[in-house]
């Protein structure tokens, strides 16, 4: 590790606003079948982890349906510092675990499958329409964690992922690709992550 590497992460320790808790990163299927890539990604876990992550979120972009059991075989080989949850395009299970990692499943298949369900409920005469709070939606969702910052390597453009959990989410773009992500890029994020001033939505 470099100079440049332990200033770095002194500055990210001695910070009175702490890192942020649960940290997200965006990248897609061909990030992650390059050869190598889960080295990348079980270097991310320590990272985020060692730098006071509590939870870490994982969504690989899917082109290529073909692709998913392949993308699933990455993380049967990842070695992971905790327990790792794993949900694919056609898995509406909830997902809770310190790391939760989607394949595919995007944010509007998420959240319209939490409305039907929201739905159903009215339909048996359960649920008031009047009545339906944001609650009811958000304890339907596969992943019910609230990212604190979303990383999102290779381009400045946001993906399909926590489209209601991400709503007062700090954004780190960066055009560093996700093979050659290292940690002082991921200890930039957090730098800038903590020279930010939440707001949630005020």
């Amino acid at each position: 590790m470099g100079l440049y590497d332990r200033y770095l992460a002194a500055r990210v320790r001695r910070h009175d606003g702490g890192a942020p808790e649960r940290v997200a990163v965006v990248i897609t299927e061909r990030d992650l079948l390059e050869p190598g890539a889960y080295r990348t990604l079980e270097d991310f876990f320590e990272w985020a982890f060692a730098f006071g992550a509590e939870r870490v979120l994982l969504y690989v972009s899917v082109l290529d349906a073909a692709a998913v059991p392949a993308l699933e075989g990455v993380f049967e080989r990842v070695e992971a510092p905790r327990p790792i949850a794993v949900r694919g395009p056609e898995d509406d299970r909830r997902a809770d675990a310190p790391i939760q990692a989607s394949i595919g499943l995007g944010g509007k298949h998420e959240f319209a499958t939490a409305t039907r369900a929201v739905t159903k409920r009215v339909a048996a005469g359960d649920l008031d329409p009047d009545e339906i709070a944001e609650d009811d939606l958000e304890r339907r969702l596969v992943f019910p964690t609230d990212p604190d910052l979303v990383v999102k390597t290779g381009a400045e453009r946001l993906s399909d992922f926590l489209i209601w959990q991400s709503v007062y989410s700090e954004l780190y773009f960066t055009d560093v690709n996700w093979r050659d992500f290292r940690r002082r890029d991921y200890l930039r994020a957090i730098r800038d992550y903590q020279n930010r001033q939440r707001r949630y939505g005020r």
